[in-house]
């Protein structure tokens, strides 16, 4: 399976194109390697993938035959992140909250807000 399509299939990515777009610009690893988007993937390896300061990895386990859903994705791959990792990813998210905004469901503002800081 490529490595794009699985990114998207596991839920790392909302859309396939975004998943290709991370690859091509290098935030996407195999091992300390680089990898285009068409790399295929063979099985019980470590992904990782840099979104701004955060470095997410997971073990492939098995390859999905189309998106899953989110309860059914640790089927497929396991999260391995570290957990200074995990803890920087809450504390950005934890900062971007404390700007004053109402705790709850982020608002569209809170969405472009994140996504431009993890690109």
């Amino acid at each position: 399976m490529r490595i794009d399509k699985f990114l998207w299939a596991i839920r790392v990515f909302k859309t396939r194109s975004l998943a290709s777009a991370h690859c091509r610009e290098g935030k996407v690893f195999i091992g300390e390697k680089a990898v285009k988007p068409a790399h295929v993937l063979s099985g019980e390896e470590k992904i990782r993938v840099r979104k701004g300061a955060v470095q997410f990895e997971w073990k492939v386990l098995l390859f999905p035959k189309s998106r899953v859903g989110a309860a059914l994705v640790e089927t497929y791959a396991r999260d391995v992140t570290a957990p200074e990792e995990v803890k920087k990813w809450e504390d950005i998210r934890a900062a971007q909250r404390d700007l004053g905004r109402p705790v709850g469901r982020p608002t569209k503002r809170d969405r472009r807000d994140w996504e431009k800081h993890f690109e």
